[in-house]
């Protein structure tokens, strides 16, 4: 699981982790019954404070992202599909949120914006993909 924190964003750390979790839990990276580090393992790999990994674990319990097993590791918790859904609109506002503002502060009209967008969504990720003929 790889979690990076931006010690300069002026977002929480536990804040980060968490979003980072939900993120690998939406886009498929962490599936239901996946363990997760140890809050000593994970606070040494990212160099936070056992209590700041705890809080964010505590919190991602209480969200029903992950669930707690006594004197096992945490799990990702099983959710439906209209939950998985759910999180992954949310996590593709969140993350168009900034540019939506961009576009308004360029004075871009919302019709260009979706053209270019719609563009970028059909071009292929890998010029040099076997599927491309």
């Amino acid at each position: 699981m790889l979690v990076v924190i931006d010690r300069h964003s002026g977002i929480p750390a536990y804040r980060q982790l968490m979003d980072q979790i939900k993120f690998h839990v939406a886009s498929g990276l962490l599936t239901p019954g996946d363990e997760l580090p140890s809050t000593r393992v994970l606070s040494a790999q990212i160099g936070l404070n056992p209590m700041t990994v705890s809080k964010a674990y505590n919190l991602l319990e209480r969200d029903g992202v992950v669930e707690r097993r006594p004197g096992l590791s945490l799990i990702v918790k099983p959710a439906e599909e209209e939950e998985l859904h759910s999180e992954r609109m949310e996590q593709l506002r969140n993350r168009l949120a900034p540019t939506v503002t961009m576009i308004r502060q360029l004075g871009i009209a919302p019709v260009n914006a979706l053209e270019v967008f719609a563009e970028m969504l059909n071009r292929r990720l890998d010029s040099n993909s076997e599927e491309e003929v």
